[in-house]
């Protein structure tokens, strides 16, 4: 007889060089859970037990630079390749043979790319709040710079010391606005740092904390900030066009392993019009892309704001593989 499913912690020694902490429940099957900026595991805390109690082997690692995992200073030691490779490296390392990799915000790209990289290892995808892109012509932040100038919030990241010394200052704060804010972008809906502002000034300051946020919640991750603080996460930001130079050889090739994308009909990062456009094309670079699953009246932290919803639509999306 088994006893109700736990959230364990423990350090493994991934084959990617990089000792990972890993919050983890059940047995069966591995899922990994990627989170996204500026995050922890703790974004997956509604995940891990769902997933455990439905027959899975649930595991959320602090990602290269984050919280209990930290990670080397050198700029150039957060690439892609290091990031999908950390990913990657988890799967011999906690016993499994495959894995089905599930990324939100930031922790999708990396999902995507481990599963364009390494499709024999990964027998599925996830990807919540970002889709996969194909590899553009240009490295990105020149098509940003052409596009938009220098107000993308991207651009805005490239800038050392300056990020840091805005997030960093008040972490309650930056937490409370950052995930429990609303938008204070224009009609555009385009993610553009004012004149004079900052990150943070995209957002309002919430009167109330939306319900599936707590002061406990933003608490945790101030204190996992406070030691870590926000450099290596926004370096994975600072590798956007050696990621573009690394990737070369995989230019135009397809990302073949069977894939879910879940978003947010209020979720930033597609509600202008060229990013649901491009949501179009998504087939001829994902050919076995099951669904793409609306939440209504979610935003971002897709996860965290609707885990019933996520738990469900990862479940029926595992069962089906």
């Amino acid at each position: 007889m088994t006893g109700t499913p736990q959230i364990t912690h423990r350090v493994v020694e991934s084959t990617g060089g990089l000792p990972l902490h890993i919050a983890e429940a059940g047995s069966g099957p591995l899922v990994l859970l990627l989170h996204g900026f500026p995050e922890s595991w703790y974004s997956w805390r509604h995940q891990l037990l769902a997933l455990a109690e439905a027959g899975y082997h649930a595991v959320a690692p602090d990602q290269r630079g984050y919280g209990r995992t930290g990670g080397p200073d050198a700029v150039e030691q957060y690439s892609i390749l290091h990031l999908a490779g950390d990913a990657l490296g988890l799967i011999p390392a906690l016993g499994a043979d495959r894995a089905v990799v599930v990324g939100h915000d930031w922790g999708a790209p990396v999902a995507w790319h481990t599963a364009l990289l390494r499709p024999d290892l990964v027998r599925g995808v996830v990807g919540l709040s970002v889709p996969p892109f194909p590899r553009g012509d240009h490295p990105p932040t020149h098509a940003l710079r052409h596009l938009l100038g220098d107000a993308h919030y991207m651009l805005y990241f490239q800038q050392p010391g300056v990020a840091e010394a805005e997030l960093g200052r008040d972490l309650h704060a930056t937490f409370r606005r950052l995930l429990g804010g609303s938008s204070a972008l224009g009609p555009s809906r385009l993610p553009l740092v004012p004149d004079g502002g900052g990150f943070l000034d995209m957002l309002r300051d919430p009167d109330t904390l939306p319900d599936w946020l707590s002061n406990e919640d933003i608490a945790f991750l101030a204190a996992e900030f406070t030691a870590a603080g926000f450099t290596r996460p926004l370096n994975w930001y600072r590798n956007l066009d050696r990621n573009w130079e690394l990737t070369a050889p995989w230019h135009t090739a397809r990302i073949e392993p069977p894939a879910l994308l879940i978003l947010g009909e209020k979720d930033l990062t597609v509600s202008n019009d060229a990013a649901r456009a491009a949501l179009h094309t998504l087939p001829a670079l994902v050919p076995d892309l099951r669904d793409i699953l609306w939440l209504p009246d979610t935003g971002h932290w897709t996860q965290q704001e609707r885990p019933k919803e996520v738990n469900e639509a990862l479940i029926a999306f595992l069962a089906s593989l």
